[in-house]
């Protein structure tokens, strides 16, 4: 279908805006933000405060549903209370939360970079190009998607951070020896995906001696952590909306007898599915990491004095997936 809507001024929106039911007192502070940050980024803010009578009833009952199918759906009109100063407030605590998480997600990628290399180096400065150093199902099958190993497809990557890179260190060592780096210095060019895919294509055992460090006696079930990560990473990286973002590449729990507080999480799929079980992961990675950190009490901070009251209109923290008595989740860990 064509896009045929037509480009609307900041003052055409407003206009749309208030016929749609949205409260805008402060016309001229509306037209500043939609200038400096855009109609559809906000839009993703008050989407929340849109109208949920709506029923849509398939003809059809869905294969594996008891009910009759019938759903909520969003409609234009925003429900009764909804202000454009609470999309802007929501916009603002998002961006806050997602520099906390980028924060911590700093010192994750930081460590695995080093625990990575410490264990390859060890063997071998160049063991990253060992096909032999990775599960066959990474270094020696063909991915029919790319027609490469994922070992040569990481490599490539690999490369191009390298060959992209302007760090002194890196420009230093590639003129006085050449190429290839050894993996204690070409792992200071890896972002959080490189880090993790390579550690999802290393052999159980070399999982399992790292995950251990971090608490975990499964590697597989740390890898999935990292990839989880690697995905928030991406989501705070490029500005993206994550306070009750459903999250698509959702991790693996170990068992709450090694780790206590997934019980919280174990057989909730809606819990599941929201970031603040990944805020859990990321604290539990940061108390591995750096027992001092102050990062949780950052983020308790920011959710319980920063989050918008939006009561009126029914919205609250539970959108972003926290859990009973959350505050005081890891309380008696850090006694």
């Amino acid at each position: 279908m064509a896009y045929d809507k037509p480009w609307s001024s900041c003052e055409e929106m407003i206009v749309k805006l208030r016929d749609r039911g949205l409260t805008i007192t402060d016309e001229d502070k509306a037209l500043s933000y939609l200038s400096r940050i855009g109609y559809y980024r906000l839009s993703g803010y008050w989407y929340t405060f849109r109208d949920l009578s709506g029923i849509c009833c398939p003809l059809e009952k869905p294969k594996g549903k008891k009910k009759d199918g019938a759903q909520k759906i969003s409609l234009d009109s925003f429900t009764d209370g909804a202000t454009f100063e609470n999309a802007v407030k929501l916009y603002v605590f998002d961006k806050k939360l997602r520099l906390l998480v980028l924060d911590a997600l700093e010192r994750i990628e930081i460590a695995f970079r080093v625990e990575i290399a410490h264990l390859l180096g060890e063997r071998e400065a160049f063991a990253y190009l060992d096909k032999e150093q990775f599960y066959p199902a990474f270094s020696k099958d063909i991915n029919p998607k790319t027609g490469l190993t994922d070992h040569h497809d990481w490599m490539t990557k690999q490369a191009g951070l390298i060959n992209r890179s302007r760090e002194k260190f890196i420009e230093h060592n590639k003129k006085k020896h050449g190429l290839p780096l050894p993996i204690w210095i070409a792992c200071e060019v890896w972002d959080f995906g490189a880090l993790s895919l390579l550690f999802n294509g290393m052999k159980e055992d070399d999982q399992d001696k790292i995950a251990i460090k971090f608490g975990l006696t499964n590697g597989r079930i740390l890898a999935k952590w990292l990839r989880s990560l690697n995905y928030l990473r991406n989501v705070c990286a490029h500005h993206s909306r994550l306070w009750n973002r459903n999250i698509i590449d959702q991790p693996k729990l170990p068992s709450n007898t090694e780790v206590p507080w997934v019980v919280h999480f174990e057989g909730k799929d809606r819990l599941r599915a929201r970031p603040f079980m990944l805020f859990c992961i990321i604290k539990h990675l940061m108390d591995c990491i750096n027992p001092s950190s102050t990062w949780w009490g950052r983020l308790n901070y920011l959710m319980t004095n920063e989050f918008p009251d939006m009561d009126n209109i029914g919205l609250d923290l539970n959108s972003m997936g926290v859990i009973e008595g959350w505050q005081t989740l890891f309380n008696s860990a850090e006694e």
